[in-house]
This record gives C-alpha cells, structure tokens and sequence, in this order.
C-alpha cells in the first residue's frame, strides 16, 4: 500500500502535481470520513490516469445547520490509510483559510432553478455552496496539461447534474465521471452519514432501498410506475420521516408528468428520494 502525499496548502499541491508532470490526471474532491463508495472512485480514477489526487476539505458552504457541520466526521489519518488502499497519490487537505483565502467568497455560482428542486429545497443553498468549492477545487486540481478527469459518485444524483452544467456552461477543461452507487449487502446506499445510524435505524433506513427497486422493477417491465405504492412503503416505517419520493427528467430534474398516472412507463428517468431517518437524512436514487 502506497503513502499517499498530503498537501495543506495550494503552493504544496501545485508542487506536488508539477513534480510529477502526469499525462493525465483523475481527481476526486471529497468531505472526508472516506468509505468503500468513496474508494470505488478513487480505483476508477486510478485505472484511467497517470496521477489520482483528491481532496478533504468539509465545506461549511454545504451546511445549513451548524451543529451538523460540526459533527461531520474529521479523521484524516484514517482517510489517508483508505485512499492509499485505493492507490491515491496525493491527498489536499487544507483548512478552511487556505480554500477561501479572502474569507466566505463575495461572489458564488448560482445553481439556478435545478439547485432550488429537492435537496436544494430542503437545504437552501447548499448547492450554491457546493459548486463554490467544487469549481474552486477543479481550479487547484488542474494540471494545466495533459488529460484532465474528474470522478463523482452517483449517489449524489442531483449534485452531479449540477455540476456537469456548470463544467458546460463555464467551459471547464475536465472530463467528468460517474462512479455507480455502493450498496450494502441489505442495499442501503454507503454513506458517511449512516455511521450515526443505530442498528434498528439501519434496518429500517433500508425501506429507501425497497421502493426504489418497487418503482424500477416496473420500469423495466414498461409498467405504470404508480409511485404512491413506494410512498406507501415509509408509512410503515415510523423511524423514517420522507421527505421527497419523486420520477424527474434526468436532465432537467424536472418531474416527469406521467408518475402517477396509468401509462406504461417508456424512454429514461431518475429516482430520487430523501428521508430523514431518526435525526439522520438520507439520500438515495436510480437510473430508470
């Protein structure tokens, strides 16, 4: 197992990239408290490039409660086992000053109407404060020559269609890639956050799973989705409070005008659902 390099500052990391003079060069930027989904990116972005870097950094720009970006899991010498597992090179983490040198930035991207759906409803900014340090980080991570590869997970479906528009409409010269969803073996989606689950609340987060299945299985036999029986599914769940269990466009995000109606289902759709599951919100989805 390797040692991966770990930069704190931009000059480090800058060094650190030019030293190595990649032809190609895969980044992950991640919040840390890393996890087998997390290294699923990591071995893709290794299999495809000459260099692997990613970042830790918890970006209090994503947290609309104090006390959850507070407890957010900082472990970084553990990180750095699992990436060098994973065959990461060099690992940036900064503190907070280093990313936003000028203070909480004056000027951020606007996420638009698809940053104000789902997530971004229920937590109010936080997708302009996500793709603040996002494309700061694609900045830092840049090789300036060379290919350049970007990895993001498909867990956070609405954050990567977020940022594939704004790699388009601002023109960043990277290559995005999306990584499929790691399950457990009942098919709870691996997330840092499921560490603050207790056992019973594990067992039945694990309804997010079950109707996510109910409505793909009926895609794919080209049945009417009917999405009310998945809804109906957490109403039997009395530690899981939903949120949103919706069909949407997977490009626009936008809900799919048969999701409840008797037509069979035909052409491509994304699930998305979030509940919260004792105080823990979960997040998970599928391609349709």
């Amino acid at each position: 197992m390797k040692t991966p390099k770990i930069c704190k500052t931009r000059a480090e990391l800058k060094a650190a990239i030019a030293q190595a003079n990649p032809g190609s060069l895969g980044f992950v930027p991640t919040m840390g408290a890393l996890h087998a989904g997390h290294a699923s990116l990591f071995s893709a972005a290794r299999e495809e490039n000459e260099l692997v870097v990613i970042s830790i950094f918890v970006n209090e720009l994503q947290f609309n409660d104090a006390t959850d970006y507070a407890r957010y899991p900082r472990q970084l010498e553990a990180d750095a086992q699992l990436a060098g597992a994973a065959g990461v090179d060099i690992i940036f983490a900064p503190e907070a000053s280093e990313v936003y040198h000028a203070g909480l930035p004056l000027i951020q991207l606007n996420s638009g109407t698809m940053g104000e759906l789902y997530e971004g409803a229920s937590r109010p900014g936080h997708f302009d404060g996500m793709l603040a340090v996002v494309s700061k980080l694609l900045h830092l991570a840049d090789p300036r020559q060379g290919e350049y590869r970007a990895y993001f997970g498909q867990k956070d479906a609405q954050q990567v269609v977020l940022i594939r528009r704004m790699v388009a409409d601002l023109d960043y010269p990277v290559q995005l890639r999306l990584v499929p969803i790691v399950r457990s073996e009942k098919g709870l989606a691996l997330s840092s956050r499921n560490a603050l689950l207790s056992e019973e609340e594990k067992e039945a987060a694990l309804v997010l799973h079950r109707a996510i299945k109910l409505i793909a299985d009926r895609a794919a036999r080209h049945e009417p989705l009917d999405i009310e029986d998945a809804i109906g599914l957490f109403q039997m769940e009395p530690l899981v409070e939903l949120d949103y269990f919706v069909v949407v466009d997977p490009n626009t995000l936008q809900e799919l005008a048969f999701n409840c109606q008797d037509t069979p289902f035909t052409g491509e759709g994304l699930i998305l659902v979030a509940a919260t599951v004792g105080k823990v919100r979960l997040i998970d989805n599928q391609p349709i």
